[in-house]
């Protein structure tokens, strides 16, 4: 069904807790497993419909946040997923109570249950009204950056659409855009700084609610996080910053010869080419014919992916007022689809899109047809980013049909801006990690540690005197740091896998593809670290890892340097 056509009411909630409580009250009466599982699986099927209700009120929410109907639907699930949840808590709480367990998780696996552990204990009903709190200023977080309209070049321009002057071969078209950018920002200071103080206090009331010393086991219980510690992610920056920062260093430099400039600035950062990072040809409409071009190529098993993608109209890409900012890939899981939001702007980031997200929607598209039980249908986040990040590289043999004669430019850019991103990121992590450790700090002390950041992880990075980012309150405009507390560290770990997909497909595309797949099928039912063992991968966290990792890329693009 095209999304357009998919219907949509307000979630029935009183209906959703009769069945809730009637499953609870099956499975602490049945006299099986086989009972038990019936009930659940009766419960599953109600809830499945209720979250694809949300998610269409979302996705047309975020299309365009100024759609009185929808908005008045992202309020009311924002007040009322806590209450789902609390219902959707009582089933699993009595399912993990069962005294036909061992049956259970014969039947559903034992990770399934491990899962569901890990999500009661993120939960009380305690907490409902904190995590309203929560989702209302997140809404409003992004209201506010949906809004942000800029003059700029004789037009009004949302933010995303300032990427390609970003990307200008014009210095100082480059700087007047981050300046652009950054003036909203500081017209909004005052907003911004009092959101992300009320989120962090509010997420530590939770926690500490719940027993938790503060709010990030939390957060990483709420991740799914079930095969690795924040000891280990706190290993995996520390690696980074010893042996990913030095590679990325020397990468800065050769971009600063290559762009001829004498002091690289933060706004030299986005030009990888003194002639112009390369773009793809053609309008949107071209772009994505050209993507599903590709899917159809790279394999059987994309080609009916990406022409159900097509059918059923399951995008929404192009940069528009009113539009929520950022991309993302979510399911709807009673059509069996996924679905690709985006803010086209012209740049390479619009192949990005088409690659990243549609490793998702593959992932998702291939799971959602296995008949796995819900807590199993998609895995852990880093895993998921797996997914995407390496698509960006499994798919390199067709970007030519987006680049033409730049698709070379294309590959080193992609190489190096793929080393380049895994500091930021683990400064993004680091920053929320030191957030949420000492949640008193003031509005300027947390700008302080963001600079303090900055040189440890990009120490490269001079701001040349630019207003909101040198006062170290660059960190504002990631939106995960509002929205996803803790999630960015996936996308680095994520990073690592998919660069080690793209050095095994330069030497096997076939093997490398075939890996691929088995990852992708092994969606949520077997752990980060099983799939990547599985793999015949390295473990980010593991020691040396980084430096290996990140030796054998910088040797690729040193050797294919234009």
């Amino acid at each position: 069904m095209k999304f357009s056509e998919m219907p949509y009411e307000r979630p029935n909630l009183e209906k959703l807790a009769a069945v809730a409580e009637q499953a609870a009250a099956a499975i602490k009466g049945a006299e099986s497993a086989e009972e038990q599982i019936a009930a659940y699986d009766e419960f599953e099927t109600a809830a499945k419909h209720i979250y694809t209700l949300s998610t269409i009120a979302s996705i047309r929410h975020s299309v365009n946040t100024k759609d009185a109907y929808y908005d008045e639907e992202n309020r009311f699930m924002d007040e009322n997923s806590p209450r789902i949840e609390a219902m959707n808590q009582k089933v699993i709480r009595t399912l993990l109570n069962s005294r036909f367990r061992p049956e259970l998780e014969q039947h559903y696996g034992a990770l399934m249950f491990k899962n569901l552990e890990i999500s009661v204990r993120s939960f009380s009903p305690e907490i409902v009204e904190l995590m309203q709190q929560v989702n209302k200023l997140c809404s409003d977080y992004q209201k506010l950056y949906a809004s942000a309209v800029v003059e700029f070049d004789g037009k009004k321009l949302p933010l995303p659409m300032l990427g390609p002057y970003k990307e200008s071969t014009d210095r100082e078209i480059r700087r007047k855009a981050f300046a652009a950018e950054a003036g909203f920002f500081d017209a909004h200071r005052e907003e911004l700084d009092r959101l992300y103080d009320e989120l962090i206090h509010v997420r530590d009331a939770e926690a500490k609610k719940l027993g938790y010393r503060n709010f990030i086991q939390l957060g990483y219980d709420r991740l799914g996080r079930n095969c690795y510690t924040a000891e280990q992610v706190a290993a995996f920056r520390e690696q980074i910053a010893r042996d990913m920062v030095p590679i990325v260093a020397k990468i800065k430099e050769s971009q600063r010869r290559r762009l001829g400039v004498e002091r690289f600035c933060f706004y030299d950062d986005p030009l990888f080419f003194p002639d112009g990072n390369p773009r793809p040809e053609g309008t949107s409409d071209e772009i994505l014919a050209a993507g599903q071009e590709m899917y159809r190529a790279l394999s059987p098993e994309t080609r009916e992916f990406i022409d159900f993608m097509f059918r059923n109209e399951l995008f929404d890409v192009l940069s528009k007022d009113g539009k929520a900012p950022g991309g993302y890939c979510t399911e709807i899981p009673d059509y069996l689809a996924p679905f690709i939001f985006s803010n086209f702007n012209g740049t390479s980031g619009d192949v990005d899109v088409l690659t990243h997200e549609a490793g998702h929607a593959f992932a998702a598209y291939r799971a959602l047809r296995q008949n796995l039980p819900a807590m199993l249908i998609n895995p852990t986040m880093e895993t998921a980013e797996c997914h995407s990040m390496s698509m960006e590289f499994l798919t390199e043999p067709y970007h030519k049909n987006f680049f033409g004669s730049q698709a070379e430019k294309y590959k080193l850019m992609h190489g190096e801006a793929a080393l380049i991103f895994i500091p930021y990121g683990c400064m993004v992590d680091e920053f929320q990690h030191r957030c949420y450790e000492e949640p008193d700090l003031t509005p300027a002390e947390r700008n302080e540690l963001w600079l303090s950041l900055e040189k440890k992880y990009r120490p490269w990075i001079d701001f040349d005197g630019l207003p909101f980012y040198g006062r170290g309150a660059g960190w504002q405009r990631q939106l995960h740091i509002y929205l996803y507390p803790l999630y960015y560290i996936d996308y680095c770990m994520a990073q690592t896998i998919a660069l080690q997909f793209w050095m095994a497909s330069l030497k096997d595309r076939e093997d490398a593809w075939k890996r691929y797949l088995t990852f992708v099928d092994g969606a949520g039912a077997k752990t980060f670290e099983e799939l990547v063992r599985a793999a015949g991968l390295r473990l980010p966290y593991d020691e040396g890892s980084i430096r290996k990792i990140g030796t054998e890329v910088s040797e690729w693009l040193e050797k294919n340097a234009l």
